[in-house]
């Protein structure tokens, strides 16, 4: 029997997420698997991957072929450079020990790699959230100088109103004590 590990999409449309699994050749994408080894989640900035490890490099091990896309992903985790690995100790290359330390100073530099990255694009974030609130600040200074103004415009006006009104009170009050 021809395995494949494979994605299986779930999700709504246009923010798919995968199921990584192990299936037969034939069964069709999201039908019948052997066996669930984790999940791939692209909506995410970097992407997330949530991989049992020993499991994908047991069925790698066994002869399961990857697709494309899960040779780079199992490739990103790591998977593929410990078959290398192991491989190469079989042969006699190196040994096992020299094999484990290999593969964890990859999986430190990795690690560190991908800590820059967040790093970046926290900062990244960190400005531009600054710049709009700069931004902001400018626009409700210009609209509290607009406010300000109209009210004051407003305030003359009601000033200019009443102030003739009080010179006619002031001839009128006179001519009607006159009158008295």
């Amino acid at each position: 029997m021809a395995t494949r590990i494979r994605l299986q999409r779930h999700g709504r449309k246009d923010y798919a997420f995968y199921h990584i699994v192990v299936a037969d050749n034939r069964a069709p994408r999201d039908g019948k698997f052997i066996e669930r080894i984790g999940s791939y989640n692209p909506n995410t900035n970097p992407a997330t991957v949530d991989l049992k490890f020993d499991r994908a490099l047991y069925w790698l091990q066994v002869g399961a072929q990857p697709t494309d896309t899960m040779r780079n992903i199992l490739s990103r985790e790591g998977v593929c450079l410990k078959k290398h690995l192991l491989e190469g100790v079989k042969k006699g290359a190196f040994d096992e020990v020299v094999a484990e330390e290999k593969f964890q100073s990859w999986l430190e530099s990795k690690k560190n790699g991908l800590q820059a990255v967040k790093e970046k694009e926290r900062e990244v974030t960190r400005e531009a959230n600054k710049a709009r609130f700069e931004t902001e600040k400018e626009v409700n200074k210009a609209r509290s100088e607009a406010i300000a103004k109209k009210i004051a415009e407003q305030h003359a006006a009601e000033q200019a109103e009443t102030a003739p009104a009080e010179k006619e009170m002031t001839t009128v009050t006179p001519a009607s004590t006159t009158a008295e």
